[in-house]
């Protein structure tokens, strides 16, 4: 099997059980949405922007360590992902057990400080999973990740409803996600033993020898931490709850969006990291251009569709209540797509072992956001918000873009780019002649124009469908 038709086929494995995932996320946010209401929904997006501080704090660059060293033949791999998966248990367990108690002391109601408390266990599962996910990349084994994500969201969303159903407040709703999110840890695992016994495992040593190479990464991601969830936590000190909730209902769809781009990655990550070291450069120039070209494929109309059906999307979503959130959500997407394409070049800052000088980076936009937070949300509450998001994802996909560039002296082509840009034009147009038709009919009309225009002017070639699509290896 080709290389390129194994990417694409665990990719498409992958791409199909989190496109459910997504469908169930989406669904299970709606009802949720729809019952909690703008003041409710905001208190809800309150505990879980706080919570993602400790969250992303615990993961100290693990994941992206575990990826990069199990592409390696060399690697004693049962030694590092026990030790590794044991390091992030132990994390998990110190900061998440921190979490509930600075919440105590922040000025937010009883309600939201139970939920924090309650959280905790849905980001505990959800950093193990990560690590877990990791395996089955490496592996190409995607469809345990497929497998997860499903059992777990189907979870979320039948006991989610239950509570609903009973009237249960904001802790049920949290509760619901912690039940799914530990049956999806469940499956993982179970899952990874057909390739790891995983144990408890404290070789200090190299506990040592994995933080001194992670620390950058850890404080890379911490800074981005700042920029991407500050924004939230500061609407939420000096904004009323209904306009959290306003700025996160969009937001939740950004979130659940950006988890394609680190699958799909994850999956790329291992053949660049491969190909970097043994410096087979026509190789690693090849890999990455489609890699790039395939975001792009995504990224491009994913804006252009969502400038233009923002409004149904929110109101399919949340009810006439979050209509007012659509001009957020055109905002929003830009941010999305620069996530997009900044993802491939920071996880290929830690291959070329860069993330020190991306650290640079990650702390200018971090402290250049943060200060436009505080200076602005207070007086344009979320457009402020929205807009400094915008800002930081793009900073951060060109910092990132150039220490690659400068690195490899390898860049990408932007021929794919501009023809995804085309094909999205002319699904724009199409969609802006014929308004006020049924959501799904015009997500469904949008995406055969654009694939055709697409394939009209070559950005899609019969090679690589039959490629993918073929039933023999070539």
């Amino acid at each position: 099997m080709s290389l390129t038709r194994k990417i694409a086929h665990n990719t498409a494995i992958q791409a199909i059980g989190k496109g459910i995932g997504l469908a169930l996320s989406l669904v299970t946010a709606g009802f949720v949405l729809r019952y909690l209401g703008q003041t409710g929904y905001g208190q809800f997006a309150t505990v879980m922007a706080f919570l993602q501080i400790f969250g992303i704090i615990i993961d100290f660059g693990l994941y992206i360590i575990l990826l990069k060293k199990i592409s390696k033949t060399d690697e004693n791999t049962d030694k590092l992902v026990n030790n590794i998966f044991t390091m992030r248990l132990v994390s998990g367990l110190i900061f998440l057990g921190i979490a509930p108690v600075i919440g105590l002391f922040m000025p937010y109601p009883g309600i939201v400080k139970a939920g924090i408390f309650i959280a905790t266990g849905f980001y505990l599962f959800v950093s193990l999973n990560q690590l877990l996910s990791a395996i089955f990349q490496k592996y190409m084994a995607t469809y345990w990740i497929a497998l997860g994500e499903l059992i777990g969201k189907a979870t979320t969303l039948g006991v989610t409803l239950t509570f609903i159903f009973m009237g249960m407040d904001l802790k049920y709703i949290i509760a619901a996600m912690v039940i799914g999110s530990g049956l999806n840890f469940l499956t993982n695992f179970i899952g990874s033993r057909k390739f790891f016994k995983i144990k408890l495992r404290f070789d200090f040593s190299l506990w040592k020898s994995i933080l001194k190479e992670s620390w950058p990464i850890a404080l890379s991601i911490f800074f981005t931490l700042v920029y991407f969830k500050g924004d939230t936590l500061i609407l939420s000190l000096f904004q009323p709850e209904n306009e959290v909730g306003i700025y996160s209902a969009p937001y939740k769809i950004l979130e659940v969006i950006i988890a394609f781009p680190t699958m799909f990655i994850g999956l790329a990550l291992p053949v660049l990291n491969k190909s970097w070291l043994e410096q087979n450069m026509k190789k690693y120039k090849q890999v990455l251009q489609k890699a790039f070209d395939f975001l792009v494929i995504l990224a491009v109309p994913m804006v252009g569709g969502t400038v233009v059906l923002a409004e149904p999307i929110m109101r399919l979503l949340g009810g006439e209540e979050f209509v007012p959130s659509a001009p957020i959500l055109q905002i929003l997407i830009f941010a999305t797509a620069a996530i997009f394409l900044g993802t491939l070049f920071t996880y290929l800052v830690v291959t070329m072992n860069k993330q020190k000088v991306m650290l640079w980076g990650y702390s200018a936009v971090a402290l250049v956001s943060l200060a436009l937070y505080v200076t602005l949300i207070p007086i344009f509450s979320y457009w402020a918000a929205a807009a400094v998001t915008v800002l930081a994802e793009v900073a951060i996909f060109i910092i990132a873009y150039s220490i690659c560039y400068k690195t490899s002296h390898r860049g990408v082509s932007l021929k794919g780019f501009f023809k995804a840009l085309v094909a999205t034009l002319a699904m724009v147009a199409l969609l802006i002649a014929v308004p006020d038709i049924n959501l799904f009919f015009s997500i469904i009309l949008g995406a055969l124009v654009y694939f055709t225009v697409l394939f009209l002017f070559g950005g899609i070639s019969k090679g690589q469908i039959k490629e993918v699509m073929a039933l023999k290896s070539k």
